[in-house]
């Protein structure tokens, strides 16, 4: 339904590329005014306002999330998109990345939702989205590291839920499957076969393909919007089947 978010703003972290960007378009689809949290804020497609933030940088989030507020007077709608992926079994990372892809992926969702949440506690229709995946519930060879932070994710949206519910803030989490996203685009071609590698990649999920970003997107449009009003504390799986169907193989 366009323009089920008319009036309304909207924080998308990592909303320059990937699946930030299809999630900005989506919202932007809806009627929400988009402020780009990244830090490449100029290659963002889909922005009424793009700020260069480093959500490891707590300064640089207050800025921000100041600018925003000053640009538009209010903040309804925070996506805590923006992420790194890891890859490896848990040899594979040095401590400092482990602190690195934390620091990204768990904290940087602190630091923006401590900033927003003054102006969030004024809406009329608070939500906020955290993207988790489906590394944080299900088993996948050498991600170690990506799926420690996407499982913290989960916990800390269900966290969340329960803290600022009496606040009049929804808090829900995404979790996608494998995404078509320039990150998978990156580990495809570094691979020995990218054709048979992404081959595996669809074979895993049980609708067979990859999942695609506008998929996600309108996932989060759902979990951000008022058509969700009743929905608070759930992670909305777009997996193609992958956390809860056993199929048997396709003959």
């Amino acid at each position: 339904m366009s323009g089920s978010m008319d009036g309304l703003v909207a924080i998308v972290t990592g909303g320059a590329s990937g699946l930030g960007a299809a999630i900005a378009g989506r919202l932007r689809d809806e009627g929400a005014l988009i402020a780009v949290f990244d830090v490449n804020p100029d290659a963002a497609p889909h922005a009424d306002l793009a700020v260069r933030v480093d959500v490891t940088d707590d300064a640089s989030v207050t800025a921000g999330v100041d600018a925003v507020a000053q640009r538009f007077g209010r903040i309804d709608v925070v996506v805590n998109n923006a992420g790194v992926g890891a890859q490896g079994d848990v040899t594979a990372n040095t401590d400092d990345e482990w602190h690195r892809v934390f620091d990204i992926n768990v904290v940087g969702i602190a630091r923006v939702t401590r900033a927003a949440l003054p102006h969030l506690r004024q809406s009329p229709a608070a939500a906020i989205v955290n993207t988790s995946s489906i590394a944080a519930t299900a088993g996948l060879g050498q991600r170690a590291l990506y799926s420690a932070t996407k499982g913290a994710v989960l916990s800390l949206t269900r966290a969340m839920a329960a803290d600022h519910l009496a606040d009049g803030i929804r808090v829900n989490a995404v979790s996608p499957g494998t995404a078509d996203t320039p990150w998978i685009g990156r580990l495809l071609a570094s691979a020995a076969d990218p054709e048979a590698e992404r081959a595996a990649l669809e074979a895993r999920q049980p609708h067979g393909r990859l999942v695609s970003a506008d998929e996600v997107a309108d996932a989060v449009a759902y979990l951000a919007g008022p058509r969700a009003s009743s929905t608070t504390g759930v992670s909305l799986a777009v997996d193609g089947g992958m956390q809860e169907l056993r199929l048997r193989p396709r003959a």
